[in-house]
């Protein structure tokens, strides 16, 4: 049960980051609306986000079948932490009773956080994974 219930968990965190990847790809407009909402604007370059999305991509589909997990575990946890980061006014007041701007749509990003980091502390339980070791 548990190789499977971690298998189920790496492939919907892995689609999650294809799906975002792939938004940033064919919408890059509304990835830079969300950098400059979310993120203080830091990348605004449209280039930039399409190597992201497509690195993003990658690590979704690296994620889903379970290849170089060592890394691919961290990085993801880093990216959904930065994710994290950027709505933590959601997440600390989700009906935005104290703090403006925020959205309880946004609170599931602490629960995808923590899904990440349970997927990294039991990965050595993941044994549907391409990169097992036997």
């Amino acid at each position: 049960m548990r190789a499977y219930t971690l298998l189920l968990l790496r492939v919907s965190l892995g689609l999650l980051l294809v799906i975002w990847g792939v938004d940033k790809l064919v919408n890059v407009d509304h990835a830079i609306a969300v950098s400059e909402r979310f993120y203080l604007g830091i990348i605004s370059a449209p280039l930039a986000w399409n190597i992201l999305g497509g690195l993003q991509v990658l690590l979704g589909v690296a994620v889903i079948l379970g290849l170089w997990r060592k890394l691919t575990y961290p990085v993801q946890a880093l990216v959904n932490g930065a994710t994290l980061l950027g709505v933590w006014q959601s997440v600390v007041d989700p009906w935005g009773w104290v703090l403006k701007g925020s959205n309880v749509l946004f609170y599931p990003s602490l629960i995808i956080f923590a899904a990440c980091l349970v997927l990294w502390a039991f990965q050595a339980d993941d044994r549907l994974s391409l990169d097992r070791r036997r």
